[in-house]
């Protein structure tokens, strides 16, 4: 595979723009892509890790981080995949990881890759593939986890050839896992609203979105990615739990990556892609008109790297990273509510802060999703008591709360 791999090709002037304005000159490196899933099989997840005991203890690392550039062609400019960084690392029973690296050289082998001369590495092109193989994890050693006596772990790097992943890097998926397995939130019993004119008693507010706002663009929702990186047996658009991947000998992913690593980076980066071509919708543009009539104030506080309210003409809080566990947020004295629109349990921790600071907070969910013909329930994790939530979609209740607004202050 060569790189920089073709992601957009021939931009249009205004795609140039776009570019420049939120991706490639923006306030963080929106050209960079990341992220990481951390799936253990303990006691807490045995519904879907399959844990029934002591020796069941595998773990499964998938860490992934691209960076994205303008590619010169010969009619006009490209975005490309510039760095490509893909971290595996599975901790199983010994015959599995021995199992589970036979397999991965037969798919080295498959795909044609080469070791390279000292035999440490392989290439095929400009990509780079590494095993390494451990009785202990150096990981595990640092952080002095206790494993079962009879347990291995294989690492695979996958990089670009000219990438070199700088320690931090290297890191930051063990830091997450340092951080212990997501506790999900008790729903309490928030009241149901059939629209949001409650916020006219609560002006002005400030607002959180979630993928909701970016599905309606037509991005792919989040579960994408965990059929694209295989955390579950998840397949189609069901968001039911799902078990997880663990089993090395049952993991698609490797073998996808090294036999046909063009078809898969082309899924690895379709994400961004749609990001990039997305446009924002009738929800964003009411958002703006929100803000104009100063309604809403401060930063759209957002979990999403589509830059879609930037584009819209808003102020963002960038919230899903990695090199903080609970990032700032803008708030302004004198709001009086958080809008949350279409967001489950990736930030709940925002939510709590407003409550902490006598907002009232306000979903703006269906809190379900048609799928083959049916609505099937998918309720939200993080109401309490004193929170109201309305269902309906960000594009029916955001227009209608500008009207509703309006004829409020009028």
């Amino acid at each position: 595979m060569e790189i920089p791999h073709i992601v957009v090709d021939q931009l249009t002037p205004s795609q140039q723009q776009g570019w420049n304005t939120y991706f490639g000159d923006a306030d963080r490196p929106r050209y960079i892509e990341e992220g990481i899933w951390r799936r253990t099989q303990e006691e807490a997840t045995a519904g879907q890790s399959g844990w029934s005991g002591g020796d069941d203890a595998r773990r499964r690392l998938i860490h992934y981080r691209y960076r994205y550039g303008l590619v010169p062609t010969t009619a006009a400019p490209a975005i490309g995949l510039t760095d490509l960084y893909l971290y595996h690392s599975v901790t199983a029973p010994a015959d599995e990881i021995t199992a589970h690296e036979d397999a991965v050289r037969a798919a080295l082998a498959v795909g044609g890759w080469k070791r390279t001369p000292g035999g440490a590495s392989w290439m095929r092109r400009d990509l780079k593939c590494k095993i390494t193989q451990y009785a202990l994890h150096p990981q595990d050693a640092v952080a002095r986890r206790k494993l079962p006596q009879n347990y291995r772990s294989l690492d695979v790097q996958i990089t670009s050839a000219q990438y070199a992943p700088p320690p931090a890097v290297r890191q930051r998926p063990w830091d997450v896992l340092a951080t212990g397995i997501r506790i999900k939130d008790q729903r309490g019993t928030p009241a149901l609203v059939p629209d949001l004119s409650v916020l006219a008693d609560h002006l002005p507010f400030q607002v959180e979105i979630g993928c909701g706002t970016s599905v309606e663009a037509g991005i792919p929702p989040l579960h994408r990615l965990h059929e694209i990186y295989r955390v579950t047996d998840r397949r189609g658009d069901d968001p039911r739990e799902h078990r997880f991947t663990l089993s090395p000998t049952s993991d698609p992913l490797l073998h996808e990556v090294l036999t046909e690593p063009e078809e898969k980076t082309a899924e690895f980066t379709e994400m961004f892609k749609a990001c990039f071509l997305a446009e924002p919708t009738p929800a964003m543009h009411a958002l703006k008109e929100l803000h104009d009539a100063g309604h809403l104030v401060g930063p759209v506080i957002t979990n999403n790297f589509d830059v879609l309210a930037a584009r819209a003409g808003l102020e963002e809080c960038f919230m899903r990273r990695y090199d903080q566990a609970v990032p700032d947020v803008g708030w302004v004295d004198g709001a009086k509510a958080l809008l949350v629109v279409g967001l489950h349990a990736d930030r709940r921790k925002v939510q709590a802060r407003a409550r902490e600071r006598g907002l009232k907070v306000v979903y703006l969910d269906p809190e379900g999703f048609w799928h083959d013909g049916q609505f099937k329930p998918y309720p939200l994790e993080s109401p309490q008591d004193d929170d109201l939530v309305c269902r309906k979609q960000a594009a029916e209740g955001l227009p209608e709360l500008v009207n509703l607004l309006a004829k409020a202050t009028n």
